[in-house]
């Protein structure tokens, strides 16, 4: 199924056939999905997606990407004394916590469907807890902000602007611990058959590419 997506991906240094290959290639492609049913048809278009057995790793980068870009446009619309900005980064905070509810929801579905061992259990712990202080914090400056109509001055603002900053340092630490289950431990990946090419050959994947004689 994901045959259909080897059109060019990395380039003509890897088939050599220049944009006549690259268009064959991308009409077969779109051949072969008028001959896919609705599963088959979402597995060629987002196999990634397709092969996830839980959406949470999707929805994470929404919060982490909202409340982060929150703070900084916050922190920014303050020193420069912009309201406007200000006003951005109170949508942004509201998407973000949104996004954040989805996300911890996703992340309890699944801790409860994800097989994982005791070596990884605690650190699933800690981060199940990071995001709950997140998305806590998230909604508590939320209704904070929405209570003054968008509108901090004075210490208020300044401790507003802190409790801020704990909040993207907190998600910089789940979103660490992440990493760390997925990457360190494997947590919900599946043995790829790049991975199993590797061993079997000891050796990986290189892109060379032929420069121009005068290139220089």
């Amino acid at each position: 199924m994901n045959s259909y997506l080897s059109f060019q991906i990395h380039g003509g240094a890897d088939h050599g056939g220049g944009i006549i290959e690259t268009v064959s290639e991308l009409l077969t492609f779109f051949e072969g999905l008028t001959a896919q049913g609705p599963g088959g048809f979402s597995q060629a278009i987002l196999p990634g997606i397709a092969g996830m057995s839980n959406i949470h790793p999707l929805l994470v980068h929404f919060p982490i990407a909202l409340l982060t870009l929150f703070f900084i446009v916050d922190m920014s619309g303050t020193l420069g004394g912009k309201a406007q900005w200000r006003q951005t980064a109170s949508f942004l905070l509201y998407s973000g916590t949104l996004a954040a509810t989805f996300t911890v929801l996703a992340g309890f579905a699944a801790a409860d469907t994800v097989a994982h061992g005791e070596n990884v259990h605690e650190i699933m712990e800690r981060h199940e807890h990071l995001g709950i202080s997140i998305l806590s914090l998230a909604a508590g400056l939320s209704a904070w902000r929405l209570k003054h109509h968008g509108v901090l001055t004075g210490a208020g603002n300044v401790l507003f602007l802190l409790l801020s900053a704990l909040l993207c340092l907190i998600l910089a630490f789940g979103a660490d611990l992440g990493g760390l289950m997925v990457y360190q431990y494997g947590v919900a990946v599946k043995p790829g058959a790049a991975i199993a090419n590797f061993g079997e050959a000891g050796q990986s994947h290189h892109h060379t590419e032929e420069l121009p004689d005068n290139v220089f």
